[in-house]
């Protein structure tokens, strides 16, 4: 077998191959089952949240709020996983 042959039969075989893996593709069924979307759960309401969103809105003038203020005190509190210290109503 010359050169030309050699490439001719190749070329043949690596298309009849693709032909095939693409006919056994075309005719697989998908065999795995449909899913449905998992039900969507509604958070708990949280009084921190709504205070935060409060506070957001209020803009520039949420940092003269004591409520906004004691917001962001146990949002951080929270964050750093610190318990809240009670509120004295003494001052040093």
């Amino acid at each position: 077998m010359d050169g030309k042959m050699l490439a001719r039969l190749g070329a043949v075989i690596f298309i009849a191959f693709a032909i095939t893996a693409t006919a056994i593709e075309m005719t697989r069924k998908d065999d795995a089952p449909t899913r449905r979307p998992a039900p969507v759960l509604e958070p708990s309401r949280d009084p921190l949240r709504e205070g935060q969103r409060r506070c957001q809105q209020l803009g520039e003038a949420a940092a003269n709020d004591a409520e906004c203020l004691r917001v962001w005190a146990e949002t951080r509190d929270r964050f750093l996983g610190r318990t809240p210290t009670p509120a004295s109503s003494e001052r040093p």
